[in-house]
């Protein structure tokens, strides 16, 4: 098996209303790179918020009392944490720096997933040099699996090909250090793999091992994407060792009653 991972290039920046398939499509040409059956597509969170207006100006927001005193708590902007309480069902943890929710869409994660970096300045033009977009915050698509989807059947559409899409994030994990990608939404492609009843090298039968492919495939893809300015949005995954189907990002949230971390 040989997996391999290409970061696209000629990806812009992305502003609200681009056709992120569009805009696929004429990166793979840039990267000389040809859509096969199977090929699958990881792509930021980021650039499928901005493109779907997401972005949301800290001075429009008016924080409740409630974001108020969680801000107070967190020492952090109120009305950012007002947009935190907005995009969670449930608070889970406080501490200076960091508020843990349950985001809306089912997973746990810092700070509903909310993001300062890389988002272009607002009220400025785009290419002022050395400024920072601090009124300005980047909230997750609304619905990435469906996102995932609808760029995903305008690709076939235009090449023929049967693909993968899959959306991913920075994510922190409850037992480690440090922020890996992880899969937010996807559509074409397994989110996970259950192995039970598959036989090891001696012939055991596996009983509990179910994989979660598809947060394994967006740790790989966000080491060719890079965290900071390498402006790599999308990379282009041919090889994954699975067949593809029709997938959801549900088959990897851990039911709460399973969940020892809450």
């Amino acid at each position: 098996m040989t997996l391999s991972l290409t970061p696209l290039h000629g990806i812009p920046l992305i502003r609200q209303g681009d056709d992120l398939a569009d805009i696929l499509v004429g990166s793979l040409q840039t990267t000389r790179l040809t859509l096969e059956d199977n090929d699958i597509l990881v792509i930021t969170s980021k650039i499928v918020s901005k493109a779907e207006g997401r972005l949301v100006d800290l001075a429009t927001v008016t924080p409740s009392e409630r974001a108020r005193e969680l801000a107070r708590q967190a020492e952090k902007d109120p009305r950012l944490v007002e947009l935190l309480l907005q995009e969670s069902n449930e608070i889970l943890r406080v501490r200076p720096g960091v508020i843990i929710v349950e985001h809306r869409l089912g997973f746990v994660c810092a700070n509903a997933g909310i993001d300062h970096s890389n988002v272009a300045p607002l009220h400025l033009p785009q290419d002022s040099p050395n400024l920072r977009g601090e009124e300005g915050v980047l909230l997750l698509p609304r619905d990435p699996d469906q996102s995932s989807r609808k760029i995903r059947e305008k690709i076939e559409a235009q090449t023929g090909k049967r693909i993968g899409v899959m959306i991913i994030d920075s994510h922190g994990r409850a037992w480690r250090i440090g922020t890996v990608g992880m899969c937010i939404g996807l559509s074409g492609i397994p989110a996970v793999m259950d192995e039970r009843g598959w036989r090891d090298l001696f012939g055991y039968e596996l009983k509990i091992t179910i994989v979660g492919v598809a947060d394994e495939l967006a740790a790989a893809a966000s080491l060719v994407m890079g965290q900071a300015a390498e402006g790599t949005p999308a990379v282009h995954v041919r090889g994954f060792p699975y067949p593809l189907r029709e997938g959801s990002f549900k088959e990897l949230l851990r039911p709460k009653e399973q969940d020892m971390f809450r």
